[in-house]
């Protein structure tokens, strides 16, 4: 607990700390509750948990204490509101941070990410990746290693985002086929060896990158408030998905759900890394954009921003229009079938996929609603991703969830 009681207001004290003690499990899901946004004020705050206001001040009170959230006791009153107006809450803008890590096959990147999805900092991109996992994670936790000491921040904890499905227990990157890295990477060992030798405390985490975004996107951005949500997004290369249920990502019972870059969507198609053809995965990425707009990939900067500088700025090219439409009509009949199976409430799509939403939304909610059973009864919500560097406030979710689920003891 923070302080000691005054001893001129002992009294007050002993029945706060007893309000606090009652309260003591509301305090993640209170945090939860303000990091997410849902509670921006007091009031809300103590309708969402079902406490009394005594006791959602006290749990606000001692959150604040903890340096996580920022209590304004002097908020000006709505207009037309009646009442005493309520306290605002926000996370504390200098409270702790998590270092979050993504790897790519265009390179990778470090931040420090405080509550709220915040990104406080970055470090400049690498664009190579070696073939040598352990050499890449050294780099790329030096660089936020540096961060922190440039910051001064506290860090709570570091998450990892690879596009990779990560199998669990062990923390095994089990198809990093673009990475060049040997199947079954240890790369949550490998990660967690280089944020202690850092001298970076906290727990360590690793994910597959879209996984991550979809979480991000659930709790900051586009996927807010949806109860199913399915997310399918193109990264540098390759495809992938994720499904939040209820709040939770849904890895299956071994973290590899919903890799749905290997769905066929053409059987004539590519051959695929997996050893099929025609999957998404080879059907709807960058470089399968490129390839249907004739254009040589070129090295200056990313598949993926050459592919969407394309889309955003020659649409009216027939050939880059014709492409695009190709895609369209492969990533639509993808969906369909997820819908199909998942039946979610809304989809997102991120990387290049949601260029080719942007460009022609009409054509891909069309392919989706007559290709799918649930589609023609209604028709799913298809929304673009809202959030930069997604995959990586992704990464810095899963370092700040044991502090979500037990302030206290994170922290203490």
């Amino acid at each position: 607990m923070s302080g000691k009681a005054d001893p001129r207001t002992a009294g007050e004290g002993t029945i706060s700390r007893a309000r606090l003690d009652r309260g003591r499990g509301a305090l993640g899901p209170a945090l939860e509750l303000v990091h997410t946004g849902r509670a921006p004020t007091r009031a809300v705050l103590t309708a969402e948990l079902g406490v009394t206001r005594a006791t959602a001040g006290a749990v606000a009170a001692e959150l604040e204490a903890l340096g996580l959230i920022r209590v304004d006791a002097r908020p000006g009153a709505a207009a037309g509101s009646q009442g005493r107006p309520s306290h605002r809450l926000a996370v504390a803008e200098n409270g702790p941070v998590v270092l979050a890590a993504q790897v790519h096959a265009d390179g990778f990147r470090a931040a420090l990410v405080g509550l709220g999805g915040r990104i406080v900092a970055t470090a400049p991109g690498c664009e190579t990746v070696d073939a040598d996992p352990a050499k890449v994670l050294v780099s790329v936790v030096e660089a936020g290693a540096e961060l922190l000491r440039t910051t001064g921040r506290r860090c709570v904890g570091a998450g990892l985002a690879v596009p990779s499905a990560v199998a669990e227990p062990d923390g095994l990157a089990l198809n990093p086929l673009h990475l060049a890295w040997p199947v079954g990477a240890p790369v949550r060992r490998l990660f967690e060896e280089c944020v202690r030798t850092a001298g970076i405390t906290g727990p360590a985490f690793a994910g597959n990158d879209v996984n991550l975004a979809a979480l991000a996107e659930h709790r900051h951005g586009a996927g807010r408030g949806a109860r199913d949500l399915l997310c399918v997004a193109t990264g540098h290369r390759g495809v992938g998905g994720a499904l939040v249920l209820d709040g939770r990502l849904h890895t299956g019972s071994s973290g590899l759900a919903l890799e749905v870059g290997h769905l066929t969507v053409n059987p004539e198609g590519r051959p695929c890394h997996c050893g099929s053809r025609g999957c998404l995965d080879v059907e709807a990425d960058p470089l399968a954009f490129l390839t249907a707009a004739g254009r040589d990939p070129g090295p200056e900067v990313s598949l993926l921003q050459q592919s969407n500088d394309l889309i955003r700025n020659h649409y009216d090219d027939p050939v880059i229009r014709t492409a695009t439409e190709a895609l369209i009509d492969r990533l639509g009949l993808g969906l369909a079938g997820l819908v199909n199976i998942l039946n979610p409430d809304r989809i997102i799509l991120g990387g290049l996929h949601r260029s080719l939403l942007e460009a022609d939304p009409e054509r891909l909610r069309a392919v989706v609603a007559e290709r799918s059973l649930w589609g023609q009864s209604g028709g799913v919500p298809i929304l673009a991703c809202t959030l930069d560097h997604n995959s990586l406030v992704g990464a810095a979710e899963l370092a700040w969830q044991p502090v979500l689920d037990d302030p206290l003891g994170a922290l203490t």
